[in-house]
């Protein structure tokens, strides 16, 4: 259980730098043209919230998997 507090901490922290990530490349793209890595510095976290979000989405039927495995064996 301690694993799932951690990941959910680390998906909200993550969320945080995303949007502050999008949020800079909104005010660098209003100055002009910006550079490559500010376009592209919100797809690292983006990709972390994807693994951190699908591991959160399989948490219930995982569990449901195990209570009925540990049922009816």
């Amino acid at each position: 259980m301690h694993w799932n507090m951690w990941v959910r901490q680390i998906h909200r922290w993550l969320s945080i730098v995303f949007t502050a990530t999008v949020v800079a490349n909104f005010v660098a793209l209003g100055l002009g043209e910006s550079p490559a890595w500010v376009v592209y510095s919100p797809l690292p976290p983006l990709f972390l919230l994807l693994f951190t979000g699908l591991y959160m989405f399989a948490l219930p039927y995982a569990a449901k998997w195990r209570s009925a495995r540990g049922a009816s064996g």
